[in-house]
């Protein structure tokens, strides 16, 4: 595709419009309404009339907004006819397996009626596979970085044909560690193609990877003033950490959430939970890095169809995954970064509708808490749960126990000095 020259305008506060006004075809417009799309999202009518002009775009807009149609329907309505064993047309970058899934369907949805292969490359699935599938011919290939260059090393997948790069989750995707594997990529690249970047946050990383590999870029910063969006309320709780549980367990019969992801720090911390979740309410389930990919797949699957309610979850769905009928998300461990704060609270109110967050907080983790409110410049709010209190459960518990005798001093034995010397 030929580059056009990025209007010299800026982007003013968007108006009402619909996806009629965004001069998309006829078929596109019918598959919008069949998959009941009413009206586009800010950064969907700011991104797709420039991306249909070829033009390089640099977006900005937090998860949940409609990031992957905006991206999604301008190469759809761009693309040819796709011939056997050539490359495909576009190629989209995703951090996460769960994502390049999503992106998948979603690409597939908004095709609809129509002849276009989109298939999804990514560790922990059998390779043999996409290498048929790609041999095959499609039109566009979803992957993460490692497996595309997998693909990409084999000769079974060539970029020489592509017209449109796509990385979304651009920061994630550095955060993670991906940079070098995707430079290397874009340097494989066709030259003169289209690039668009769409990410939550726009750091100096990102600036200088745009500035390096993208063409004249127009910004679309769509993300709100406050980080944090107004439909999501936010609350915490002061608790004891062994008393977090309890405490969760209380909390979720309180709320009788729709759907709710609890969110741990760690592999070991989410099977704990869950096991014991599991053994007092309904509809419990856990997903995690260490999990075969044939399970995570299974388990997200049930989630996304409100199959499931209560999801345990490390950080692998804190980003990109888009379930719409998450209501409730507990930080069962605060986060260590405040930004996996903000995409962790950003699994619930979606798409505009609203949602409620907690967070857990040990008294040694007041500062932790503080450091979030000043990244989201919001307060959180302080809850309680009526007859139940972490804090003084905790020194109940501590004053029942016994207290034990100090152990008797070990038997004085003639070897014990040696081996004390030879340590020396």
């Amino acid at each position: 595709m030929g580059k056009k020259k990025p209007a010299e305008k800026k982007q003013t506060k968007e108006e009402s419009v619909s996806f009629a006004d965004l001069d998309l075809s006829p078929q596109m417009l019918d598959s919008l309404k069949r998959a009941t799309y009413e009206t586009p999202t800010p950064i969907q009518a700011g991104l797709i009339p420039v991306a249909l002009d070829g033009i390089d775009v640099l977006g900005q807009a937090r998860t949940g907004t409609g990031k992957t149609a905006a991206f999604a329907i301008p190469i759809i309505e761009e693309l040819e006819p796709q011939k056997k064993g050539v490359g495909p047309q576009a190629l989209i970058l995703v951090p996460t397996r769960e994502l390049a899934v999503q992106v998948r369907e979603e690409t597939q949805k908004l095709a609809y009626g129509r002849r276009v292969t989109c298939t999804a490359v990514y560790g922990g699935k059998p390779i043999r596979d996409q290498i048929e599938k790609l041999r095959n011919g499609v039109h566009i290939v979803v992957g993460t970085p490692g497996r595309v260059i997998d693909h990409v090393s084999r000769r079974t997948l060539s970029l020489d044909n592509l017209w449109c790069v796509v990385l979304d989750e651009a920061d994630r995707m550095l955060d993670i560690g991906f940079r070098p594997d995707i430079e290397k990529i874009l340097r494989r690249c066709p030259k003169d193609r289209q690039t668009l970047l769409l990410s939550a946050t726009i750091p100096p990383p990102i600036e200088r990877l745009a500035n390096r590999y993208m063409f004249e870029p127009q910004k679309i910063d769509c993300s709100p003033k406050a980080v944090a969006v107004e439909t999501i309320e936010q609350r915490y709780f002061t608790v004891e950490p062994r008393c977090k549980f309890d405490l969760l367990l209380l909390l979720l019969k309180r709320e009788q959430p729709k759907q709710a992801i609890v969110f741990c720090r760690t592999k070991r911390g989410t099977e704990k939970v869950a096991q014991r979740l599991k053994k007092r309410i309904d509809s419990v389930d856990c997903i995690h890095g260490d999990m075969q990919q044939r399970s995570r797949d299974r388990v997200m699957k049930e989630f996304r169809d409100g199959n499931l309610t209560h999801l345990i979850a490390t950080d692998v769905v804190g980003r990109g995954i888009d379930v719409t009928g998450v209501s409730h998300i507990v930080n069962y461990d605060i986060p260590q970064f405040s930004d996996d704060y903000i995409h962790r609270v950003g699994r619930t109110g979606r798409m505009g509708r609203e949602g409620v967050a907690f967070t857990f907080v040990s008294p040694e983790e007041g500062h932790e808490l503080t450091r979030i409110e000043q990244r989201i410049n919001t307060m959180l709010i302080r809850d309680e749960i009526e007859g139940f209190d972490p804090l003084e459960l905790r020194e109940q518990v501590d004053s029942s126990r016994p207290k034990e005798e100090p152990p008797p001093p070990p038997p004085f034995s003639k070897h014990r000095g040696r081996r004390h010397r030879n340590a020396l």
